[in-house]
């Protein structure tokens, strides 16, 4: 029996079948998505860096539109103006998807982790229908209420015209700008970041594509960029189910897992809710500062204010992509008790996003009219966007600390306190003082641009202060955050 068995171990290697080329394929992407593996550095810019080029890239639908509509023949600087005046709408779009994407992606990661395959199906299918759903009940509102909110954000004759046109296209669009949008960190999660790249390039390059033709061979105006927008969203949206229902996917999207399950919906929502807020209240200081420095200063600030949040997506975009690629790792370790990984993956979230951050300021300082130029060539939008421009990102750096801390709470399942610290800096920190500011400093309009920076040098301190010692050196310590 002993010599039976010696024989036996001895024979069993010679008995294993090697995987075709489909099942090693498929063994290699799994094995490449096992994120308690590897370097952390590596797993990170694995799926930050192709993350971050298609969020650039995803800029493009909103800054190229703003670059052609602002270098139009007639009426440029209004154009400009009419479509930051729409901004606040189409953030309001945005955020419903997020409910789904930061809400849900998160739970997949940490299902994924633990090992249960099942239930991350069953998310990323409620996330879809949820979608669907949302992509309905914004279309037929938006189109119902879009006019009254646009005269209360301040759009009158010309401005209102272009605002008008551009959102009576762009709301035809909504269900493939949030499913294509929200379902795409599904892609990322998974660890086919090259492909969720592709979801993003392929729209934006349709984009830049039919702007050019749609605006000016056509004169076809705002309404040619927005329906070039639509198209492009379009085909992005295509892109993501197509992958999703396919045989690539690790976890496919299925049928049965589109029926709503209350337990699941409950805590992506609740999770999705700081990713809400985020896009929510940006739309609300959006609306704050177009009010205000209409009041104030008239179109020439609004078209600046445009000019500075288009800047704002731009420069952004990089650090989502880091965070973005950082929390699947972080999740997928925290659900797999890998804590030591944990601590490791935000010492070097931190370490990225702030050598971005200060690059970035040191340019904003240095050539803003660069900047201001891209976009419109008004000399007097060029002294008022210098100023704005140097003043908004004084604090640009102490984002740093906002950014990572609040996606750290977000991937570790921590939404209230990712939602608290969305509030506090927009909400209760930014809001007052764009109502403030201008009388404090005695500037009027250029005293808007002041608030900006000091809530970023409040909130963002408070919010990684608080992650640092409520989760960062508690994690090893207790199961519980």
């Amino acid at each position: 029996m002993r010599s039976g068995s010696r024989t036996a171990r001895v024979c069993l290697p010679s008995l294993r079948i090697a995987p075709g080329r489909k099942g090693a394929r498929k063994l290699n992407q799994t094995n490449k998505s096992d994120f308690s593996q590897g370097s952390l550095s590596g797993n990170i810019l694995r799926l930050a860096l192709p993350m971050m080029l298609a969020l650039l890239v995803n800029t493009l639908y909103s800054i190229v539109d703003r670059i052609y509509i602002g270098h139009m023949a007639e009426g440029g600087k209004l154009a400009l103006t009419g479509i930051g005046i729409a901004a606040p709408i189409l953030m309001v779009i945005t955020a419903f998807q997020a409910l789904c994407s930061t809400g849900g992606a998160p739970l997949f990661s940490i299902a994924r982790g633990a090992g249960n395959e099942e239930r991350a199906g069953r998310i990323m299918g409620n996330a879809y229908c949820l979608l669907l759903i949302f992509a309905l009940v914004l279309t037929l509102a938006g189109y119902l209420f879009k006019g009254p909110i646009l005269r209360i954000t301040g759009a009158q004759g010309e401005t209102f015209r272009y605002a008008d046109d551009y959102l009576s296209v762009y709301l035809a669009g909504t269900v493939f700008v949030l499913t294509g949008v929200g379902m795409n960190p599904y892609i990322n999660a998974q660890g086919f970041a090259r492909t969720g790249m592709l979801t993003v390039l392929i729209g934006a390059l349709i984009n830049i594509a039919l702007d050019p033709v749609f605006i000016f061979v056509l004169h076809w105006g705002v309404k040619g960029a927005a329906l070039a927008t639509v198209l492009s969203q379009a085909c992005s949206a295509v892109w993501v189910f197509r992958f999703l229902t396919g045989r690539k996917a690790l976890i496919p999207l299925k049928r049965a897992n589109l029926r709503l399950r209350r337990d699941i919906v409950g805590k992506m929502l609740s999770l999705g809710v700081a990713g809400f807020v985020m896009s929510f209240t940006n739309s609300a200081v959006s609306f704050f500062y177009n009010n205000g420095l209409a009041r104030l200063g008239g179109d020439t600030y609004v078209a600046a204010m445009t000019v500075i949040n288009s800047l704002r997506e731009l420069s952004f975009m990089p650090v989502s992509g880091v965070t973005e690629g950082g929390k699947p790792v972080l999740g997928f370790n925290y659900g797999a008790k890998a804590y030591d990984r944990c601590k490791a993956c935000i010492r070097i979230m931190t370490g990225m996003v702030a050598a971005y951050c200060f690059c970035m300021w040191l340019a904003f300082m240095l050539v803003p009219g660069f900047f201001v130029r891209v976009f419109n060539a008004d000399p007097e939008l060029a002294r008022v966007g210098v100023y704005g421009i140097r003043h908004y990102y004084a604090m640009f750096f102490f984002m740093t600390f906002q950014m990572v801390g609040q996606n750290v709470f977000n991937a570790l399942g921590l939404a209230k306190r990712a939602v608290f610290f969305s509030l506090l800096r927009k909400f209760f920190i930014l809001l007052p003082l764009i109502l403030l500011m201008p009388a404090i400093t005695g500037l009027g309009a250029d005293g808007i641009f002041w608030a900006e920076p000091v809530s970023q040098l409040l909130g963002g301190s408070a919010c990684y202060i608080t992650m640092y010692f409520t989760v960062y050196r508690r994690l090893g310590k207790t199961e519980r955050l």
